[in-house]
């Protein structure tokens, strides 16, 4: 497996496939100052032939443009070991899981999410793709969140919200009403302070 992305999240990343005993060949990155993450070497160049890999960059929008643009590559699923999934939860591919997440029942995780440091996940809760769920995030159940939004460090949002797709939700907020595309939100209760025109 590769992982594409030689960076403090890709070493995070590395953790997990390494407790889980899956090979790593090692990063690519376009970064010609880099060569080395970990004991791991950094390749420059995308491998000519088929590839496993994670995508380890928290940029939701370069998560997916990478996505697009390496669509052949068979991208694989990490959930750490000290993560505790619900056996009726469904986790989309290229998508990682952080230790001490709790992810409850019926919750639908899409394609490459990152679901960090213990966050909670409450029951039939929809995550969308290319969506970043922060440290110690709370959700309530039967949240929605739109494709690509970043949940910052610390949020807590209440049960059946719906959360827009590209936002972005300031760290510690509290959110107790829905949220439209691409609003970023800050405080307690969250407030919105901007919406950015969809382009994604």
């Amino acid at each position: 497996m590769y992982l594409y992305g030689a960076s403090g999240h890709g070493k995070v990343i590395a953790e997990i496939a390494e407790d889980k005993d899956i090979l790593i060949e090692g990063f690519i990155d376009r970064d010609q100052s880099k060569a080395k993450l970990l004991d791991y070497t950094v390749m420059h160049n995308v491998p000519n032939h088929y590839i496993e890999a994670i995508i380890s960059i928290g940029n939701n929008e370069v998560r997916k443009k990478i996505a697009s643009e390496y669509n052949s590559f068979q991208y694989l699923t990490l959930v750490h070991s000290r993560a505790i999934i619900s056996g009726r939860a469904s986790i989309g591919e290229g998508t990682v899981i952080m230790g001490g997440v709790t992810v409850n029942s019926e919750v639908s995780i899409g394609q490459h999410c990152i679901i960090n440091t213990n966050a909670s996940i409450d029951h039939d809760c929809i995550i969308e793709n290319f969506v970043h769920i922060s440290p110690n995030v709370a959700l309530a159940g039967n949240v929605v969140v739109g494709e690509g939004t970043h949940i910052g460090i610390g949020t807590s949002i209440i049960q059946g919200i719906k959360i827009g797709k590209w936002c972005t939700i300031g760290a510690g907020s509290v959110i107790i009403r829905d949220i439209p595309d691409g609003a970023t939100v800050v405080g307690n209760p969250g407030q919105i302070i901007k919406i950015s025109p969809q382009n994604n």
